[in-house]
């Protein structure tokens, strides 16, 4: 009698179900994305149970590429494909390194070798997020060593391929013009995943979402002037979706308490506590067309 597998019952016993609910619940949106990390987890318990049976196939290939501006969810894919793989036995801990350019190039000749196999050393095991990986290549500037990063790490992506996964992220434009630096690249990277931007209405669940994590509410006025500002905001220059929105949740709460401050004489209640007015809202200087606070979406500078 042919052996068999309970792949229903594979999928029940790794936890990766409960990652994915939790990822479900992290971000709003994002269909897409979600779509692309269920297939990598069916490929990889498909791929266990080919291994329990005695089929032998190829190591799946588990570097990857994240697109997208700002504030769309990168960071928080890569921590739940790090369990996620973990759950699978793809990696041994689990755990999420975050690295930019100033922690792998170095500023003079064999600087940049050791600080580059120290960052893949703390993700061994886990995963090298290479945040706005672009700046690692500097086309035209011979004293760069970012081209040494990149061989460094492609050299230890195949001969540690079982022992890290690497995930290159930043703007897709400015990403596909780092893979065609190194032909190398592309072929290391097996899954090419874009965030796109969320929709108006998309961000208003997330704001509705952070409120009430943080015990807060609009008024029904507050919610539509919110709608208003959400709308002008993504017109204006440095808009990083979701994380645009939890800065100005910030200045929102800030603006409430400066309210409730200016009547300290009176007694405050839990709804004046916890509600947020319009009056909150329309101070926003957005609403006169300009940005407010630090930008968002602004680069960390690169080394040289």
């Amino acid at each position: 009698m042919d052996s068999s597998i309970d792949l229903a019952a594979s999928f029940a016993d790794s936890g990766v179900a409960e990652v994915l609910a939790q990822l479900d619940r992290d971000l709003v949106g994002l269909r897409p994305v979600k779509t692309r990390i269920r297939e990598i987890a069916a490929l990889l318990l498909v791929d266990r149970a080919r291994e329990t049976l005695d089929l032998p196939s190829s190591a799946p290939s588990l570097h990857m590429s994240f697109t997208g501006r700002p504030g769309t969810g990168k960071t928080t894919v890569a921590i739940r494909i790090s369990q996620i793989l973990h759950r699978l036995g793809y990696l041994r801990k689990g755990h999420v390194v975050t690295v930019t350019r100033d922690d792998l190039v170095g500023q003079y000749v064999g600087h940049t070798a050791p600080k580059t196999r120290e960052m893949i050393k703390r993700a061994q095991g886990g995963v090298l997020f290479v945040d706005e990986a672009y700046y690692l290549y500097k086309p035209g500037n011979e004293r760069d060593y970012g081209a040494e990063a990149i061989e460094i790490l492609l050299q230890d992506m195949e001969k540690q391929r079982s022992e890290f996964v690497v995930i290159f992220a930043g703007y897709k434009d400015r990403m596909q013009e780092f893979y065609q630096s190194n032909p190398g690249l592309s072929s290391r990277v097996a899954h090419h995943i874009d965030f796109p931007d969320y929709s108006d209405s998309e961000l208003m669940e997330i704001a509705l979402l952070l409120l009430h994590q943080q015990n807060y509410s609009f008024t029904d006025s507050a919610q539509q002037a919110f709608a208003d500002y959400i709308a002008r905001r993504r017109l204006l220059p440095f808009f990083a979706n979701a994380r645009s929105i939890r800065n100005a949740l910030d200045r929102l709460r800030l603006r409430q308490a400066n309210r409730l401050f200016s009547r300290m004489a009176e007694p405050l209640n839990r709804e004046d506590l916890i509600t947020i007015e319009a009056s909150d809202v329309l101070a926003s200087r957005v609403f006169q067309g300009e940005v407010e606070g630090e930008d968002p979406a602004r680069p960390l500078t690169p080394g040289p």
